[in-house]
């Protein structure tokens, strides 16, 4: 039913129960997963567990924080982990300028470098962007051919416009569901439902009321709902237009 388009099942958090946990997904409506890499140890992880469980995929990329630990050895592993079947993206890349654990300079060159990866490839790319927007739009801009998401949106309307006219995607986690979210849900409500997909960007971002709580794809309902409400539809609505947008976004089926 549900199709939880980023999590980070390789964190730690889950040492202790990770198989029993992806186990009871399907029973728990949870269909399909998407697992998102962010360094070569968690790509690799990534592609581990979608070869364990037949409803889990991968992404494979390096995240900015460690942007500064590549070399240019690690485009040329990158893409040869990007010839798995279950490899259906590269990410989570992109620029955080907000902690800057890598050089701002250094992250825009692994940023690109991984942008043209994914040309090379011929794959998505699911970005991740925090105090870096105009930056980012630079980079993304020379790569108009790629087609993309901006994981974990919660930017403004204008920003959204801009992102949807270059007919990219928006992902939506727990955040929706926080009492300072008005502008997630001002852009929620005026896209348009065929570029929406939800994320749970598990352990982090637990929805309320579950908010403290390490998260998974099993409070994706949570987020649901509150989407639903606010663009006056079904659950069962969200999580069948969900499903339809991650599937044709990541090549799925």
């Amino acid at each position: 039913m549900f199709f939880d388009t980023h999590a980070h099942y390789d964190d730690r958090r889950f040492d202790e129960d990770r198989g029993e946990l992806l186990g009871s997904m399907c029973d728990a409506g949870v269909s399909l997963i998407l697992n998102s890499g962010s360094s070569l140890r968690s790509s690799k992880f990534s592609l581990r567990l979608a070869d364990q469980f037949s409803f889990v995929y991968a992404s494979v990329g390096v995240h900015p924080h460690d942007s500064k630990s590549m070399t240019d050895k690690t485009i040329s592993e990158l893409e040869g982990l990007l010839s798995h079947p279950k490899a259906m993206a590269v990410g989570e890349i992109g620029l955080d300028f907000h902690h800057n654990f890598s050089p701002q300079d250094v992250q825009k060159v692994r940023f690109r470098e991984q942008m043209e990866l994914a040309r090379r490839v011929n794959k998505p790319v699911i970005i991740h962007e925090r105090e870096a927007l105009c930056d980012t739009l630079d980079v993304i801009r020379d790569f108009r051919d790629l087609s993309g998401v901006f994981h974990c949106f919660s930017g403004s309307w204008e920003t959204a416009k801009i992102i949807l006219d270059m007919g990219w995607y928006l992902s939506f986690t727990g955040v929706v569901t926080f009492q300072n979210a008005r502008r997630s849900l001002e852009v929620l409500e005026k896209m348009p439902v065929d570029r929406l997909m939800l994320e749970t960007d598990c352990p982090y971002l637990a929805p309320q009321p579950m908010r403290g709580k390490r998260n998974s794809s099993l409070f994706l309902p949570f987020i649901a709902e509150k989407v639903a409400q606010v663009r006056r539809l079904s659950v069962e609505e969200v999580a069948a237009i969900t499903m339809e947008n991650g599937m044709r976004f990541f090549g799925i089926g």
